[in-house]
């Protein structure tokens, strides 16, 4: 007799998590779902999902607990918190944190977790809004190799490289280094499209030549793409990557590494935030920023 399928819950359910909820669907398992703002599980709820009022209410009734929520304090409120899922998980359950959170708070909370014998993964992704919708992030996952075997047939329903990248917290600071590449990549991108529009070249030919080279990237193709498109909508929202960098930037000091490009980074999507909504805007919208400082510049 084959083994039952394990009860899957999930918290989260915004530009990343809907669709991931949605391949879990599609996948045969049993879903229970929990979102701050109801609407969002309609489509879900439609397809078969069960709603639940609360995390608590999710928790009490799965065998693995997934969540991809905004920040550090989201998580916690969403585990520990009022009608949070620590009151009703149960011994032998796996939490899996998809959110990208401070590593030291991730450990924070496993051993919190431990203590009613429940394990916890944490499982960052990468890869945007696009790999979410199609099912082909990059997961990374920290914690107890045993933990990992048990879930990785449900991550694999999500993402193309599913990898287990060591114990606890590992997979928050292997995330903390990918968004170093995606701001360092962002400012790269809008210096050498600022530098190949002054120099009087198709934009649209510099994309296409460049992207098969050296310094091609998947942000060159695609979010050079949007920005010579002039399409600034998010895939990843500016005050969702200052966020992380700033966990990136708590990690280096305490680790004691200079991470001065990240800074810098850090600064350009600064100069784009102090608009009006500049902090929705996509990444790519850092473009705002480089060509503002060119036409700072006397003739």
């Amino acid at each position: 007799m084959s083994e039952p399928l394990p009860r899957i819950g999930f918290i989260g359910l915004g530009i990343m998590g809907s669709p991931m909820a949605g391949h879990l669907l599609a996948a045969g398992l049993p879903l229970s779902v929990y979102s701050r703002t109801r609407s969002k599980a309609s489509a879900l709820v439609e397809r078969g999902a069960v709603w639940c009022d609360s995390p608590a209410d999710v928790a009490s009734d799965c065998d693995i607990l997934c969540t991809i929520v905004t920040d550090t304090p989201d998580v916690e409120a969403v585990l520990f918190g009022d009608r949070g899922a620590c009151q009703t998980l149960g011994a032998g359950t796996c939490v899996v944190d998809m959110s990208t959170i401070s590593p030291d708070a991730t450990r924070e909370f496993a051993a919190r977790l431990s203590e009613r014998d429940v394990v916890m993964l944490d499982a960052p992704v990468t890869g945007g809004d696009v790999g979410a919708q199609n099912a082909t992030l990059t997961i990374m996952v920290g914690g107890p190799e045993v933990a990992f075997s048990r879930v990785r047939p449900v991550l694999e329903h999500l993402g193309r490289t599913v990898v287990h990248v060591g114990p606890t917290g590992s997979g928050q600071a292997l995330k903390a280094c990918n968004q170093v590449l995606c701001a360092l990549n962002m400012v790269g991108i809008c210096e050498a499209l600022t530098l190949a529009r002054r120099s009087g070249l198709d934009l649209d030919l510099a994309l296409e030549t460049l992207a098969g080279g050296a310094g091609g990237s998947w942000a060159w193709a695609n979010l050079g793409r949007k920005i010579v498109d002039n399409d600034l909508q998010p895939a990843f929202m500016i005050k969702l990557i200052q966020k992380d960098l700033r966990i990136v930037q708590d990690a280096a000091q305490r680790l004691g590494v200079p991470l001065v490009g990240t800074a810098l980074a850090q600064q350009l999507f600064r100069a784009v935030e102090a608009a009006p909504a500049g902090g929705d805007l996509g990444t790519q919208a850092m473009i705002k920023a480089i060509d503002r400082s060119f036409a700072a510049q006397p003739t």
